[in-house]
C-alpha cells in the first residue's frame, strides 16, 4: 500500500473482554503474556489445543478496562465459544463488538507520519482511534481500529483513499504470514509450526498457558521439523490436502489453497535448502515453496 492508501480489513471481527477476572484469565489461557499490553503496547496471540496446536490467533490491545481481540470475522463464534469454556466462573463479560468496530490496514510509511517509535505492537491515539504497529511484522505497516460512526472522518483526516482490501492481504502472503482462512489449520498443526514464535506470538518466559507443555518440548527438544510456508503455484490447480513431492518423496502438503496458498513443509529429511525455490509437484500442479526473509531456518 502507498501512504495514501487504506484497506478497509471487513473480515475481521472484534471482540471485547472486561471484568475483574479477566486479566488472570486471559493470562492463563493465551500463549503471549499480558502483561506486556498497556495503552502503548499491542500483542499478537494465539490459543492453542492443550496438545498444543493451532486454534485461534488474534491481535490484543487496551481498550478502556479491558482488552479488545483483533480476529477472522468467520472465527468470532467460535473463539467466543471456546473463551466462554474457559470462563468457568470468572467474573468478565465477553461481547462480539464487530458491528461497532472496524479494523483498517494503513501503511508503514503512514504510521511514520504519526509517530517514530517503530517497535513491534507500539499503539498510539489518533483523535479517539486506535493505531498500532502491527506487532507481528513492522512490514504489514500499521491497524486502526476505529468506531465505524467515526472511521471514514478519520480517513478523511489521515488523507486515506481505501482501495482494494487483497492488495493488503498480497503483501501479508509475500512476507509470509498467513491471515486468510486460518481455520484450515486448526487442530492440524503446533503453534510453534505456524512460526508464531518468530511473529512474537508466544512468550516462553510468561510461565502455564495453554498447550504450554507441548509447544516447550518441541522447542527445546529441537523437534521443530515442519513450518507453515506459503506457496506460489506456477502451473495448474492445488486443493487442500494435496501432497507436495520433491524427487517423489513427500515434503508437505497443502493446508490453505485459497487465495493466498500456504503449507506445512518439512525442513529436515530432506533439508528444505535442497527443494527451496525448486519447482515440485503437488497433485497434477506444479508449485515453489517461498521461505520469509525474517525466518531463520
Amino acid at each position: 500500500m502507498k501512504n495514501t492508501e487504506t484497506c478497509i480489513l471487513e473480515d475481521r471481527g472484534i471482540i471485547y473482554i472486561e471484568g475483574p477476572d479477566t486479566n488472570e484469565f486471559l493470562q492463563n489461557i493465551i500463549t503471549n503474556d499480558l502483561n506486556k499490553v498497556s495503552d502503548k503496547q499491542s500483542i499478537f496471540s494465539s490459543l492453542l489445543t492443550p496438545q498444543g496446536k493451532y486454534l485461534f490467533d488474534f491481535i490484543v490491545v487496551k481498550h478502556k478496562k479491558g482488552y479488545l481481540l483483533d480476529c477472522e470475522k468467520t472465527e468470532i463464534d467460535n473463539l467466543i465459544k471456546t473463551l466462554n469454556l474457559y470462563k468457568l466462573r470468572s467474573k468478565l463479560e465477553i461481547l462480539n463488538l464487530s458491528n461497532e468496530f472496524i479494523v483498517a490496514a494503513v501503511s508503514f510509511d503512514k504510521y511514520l507520519s504519526l509517530e517514530t517509535n517503530q517497535e513491534p505492537g507500539y499503539t498510539i491515539k489518533y483523535r479517539e482511534d486506535t493505531v498500532l504497529l502491527d506487532p507481528r511484522n513492522i512490514n504489514l505497516g500499521a491497524r486502526l481500529i476505529s468506531n465505524l460512526e467515526k472511521l471514514y472522518l478519520s480517513l478523511k483526516k489521515l488523507d486515506l483513499k481505501i482501495v482494494d482490501t487483497n492488495i493488503y492481504y498480497e503483501k501479508s502472503y509475500k512476507l509470509g504470514i498467513a491471515q486468510k482462512n486460518n481455520s484450515k489449520l486448526k487442530d492440524k498443526i503446533f503453534g510453534v509450526e505456524c512460526n508464531f514464535e518468530e511473529l512474537n506470538a508466544i512468550d516462553f518466559k510468561k510461565g502455564c498457558f495453554v498447550g504450554q507443555e507441548n509447544t516447550s518440548r518441541i522447542r527445546l527438544r529441537n523437534k521443530l521439523r515442519r513450518r507453515l510456508l506459503p506457496l506460489k503455484v506456477n502451473e495448474g490447480k492445488i486443493l487442500e490436502d494435496d501432497l507436495i513431492k520433491f524427487n517423489n518423496k513427500e515434503v508437505g502438503r497443502v493446508l490453505i489453497h485459497d487465495p493466498f496458498p500456504f503449507a506445512i513443509i518439512k525442513v529436515t529429511d530432506p533439508n528444505i535448502n535442497e527443494f527451496l525455490n525448486k519447482e515440485l509437484l503437488c497433485g497434477s500442479a506444479k508449485v515453489e515453496v517461498i521461505k520469509p526473509e525474517w525466518l531463520k531456518l
